[in-house]
């Protein structure tokens, strides 16, 4: 089973520029732990300092927020789409 991840442009500086990649994650915990592992510097965008995933951090799948689907407990499906979009805010 593969999926495919879209890293969004913020994080691409501590990627080297990747956009995406393929993972055998079978849920989201699994996925954000093979995130990290590939890139150690993203850890502390994507979890706060209790480990927990920072809340304005999205994750979307085949273009339906996971946390519709059932956030953590979602088993991804071969060939899905997750999407990793850091919510944005301004004044």
């Amino acid at each position: 089973m593969s999926v495919r991840v879209l890293l969004p442009n913020a994080f691409q500086r501590h990627t080297a520029n990747v956009r995406e990649l393929d993972s055998n994650a079978a849920n989201l915990p699994e996925l954000i732990t093979e995130i990290e592992a590939r890139f150690p510097a993203l850890r502390q965008h994507l979890r706060d300092e209790n480990g927990q995933v920072r809340r304005f951090i999205n994750f979307y799948v085949n273009e339906e927020d996971i946390r519709f689907l059932g956030n953590d407990t979602y088993a991804f499906q071969d060939g899905d789409e997750i999407l990793v979009v850091p919510s944005i805010a301004g004044g």
